[in-house]
């Protein structure tokens, strides 16, 4: 059987720890593969290990390039290009008409989002605006979700972002920003 490779990111390895150790305090016995896999993915901010493998497609599990490496000189187009749809101060000017674009774009947003935090209706909404110029934080919200980068709560009272690993193209945007190398 085949097995497949699913990264795992753990933004405080202190809280890990913390988490890994009170479930394996309250387990009577050793646990198994499985509950040590749900143990696992519930201490680094998922639901069990179903939930972590849903939330991780396979392209997102192939290496990533070292942050010291830069992109190629074919990228640097695709960069700039995307990089126009911000301004100076990484705010999203205009909604993109392509769905790639989109989708990296919306990466870049939720890179700007607080990790590892509820955040009600009205806060969400204005991290959004802060995040964008074109006035429409309802469309940014809704394709976030969609994507799986947000989640919200079934009455819509409660977001929070989803802790994945961005698509390359996507992290190499987001560093291209972070560098102040928008035009």
């Amino acid at each position: 059987m085949s097995r497949t490779v699913l990264p795992l990111h753990a933004e405080d390895i202190s809280a890990l720890a913390r988490a890994l150790r009170s479930q394996l305090a309250a387990s009577p016995q050793p646990p198994s593969h499985l509950e040590m896999l749900n143990m696992l993915a519930r201490a680094t901010g998922f639901r069990n290990f179903q939930h972590l493998r849903a939330q991780t497609s396979p392209a997102e599990s192939a290496p990533l390039p070292p942050a010291s490496a830069g992109p190629t000189a074919l990228d640097l187009g695709r960069l700039k290009r995307l990089a126009r749809f911000f301004d100076d101060q990484g705010r999203l000017v205009r909604w993109p008409g392509k769905h790639r674009q989109r989708v990296a774009c919306l990466w870049v947003l939720w890179s700007r989002l607080p990790s590892r935090r509820r955040c009600d209706e009205k806060e969400i909404k204005n991290l959004l605006d802060e995040l964008h110029l074109f006035g429409d934080h309802a469309l940014l919200r809704r394709f976030l979700c969609d994507l799986g980068l947000v989640e919200r709560t079934a009455d819509c009272r409660a977001y929070w972002r989803v802790e994945r690993q961005p698509p390359a193209e996507a992290l190499a945007l987001i560093r291209f920003l972070a560098e102040g190398s928008a035009l």
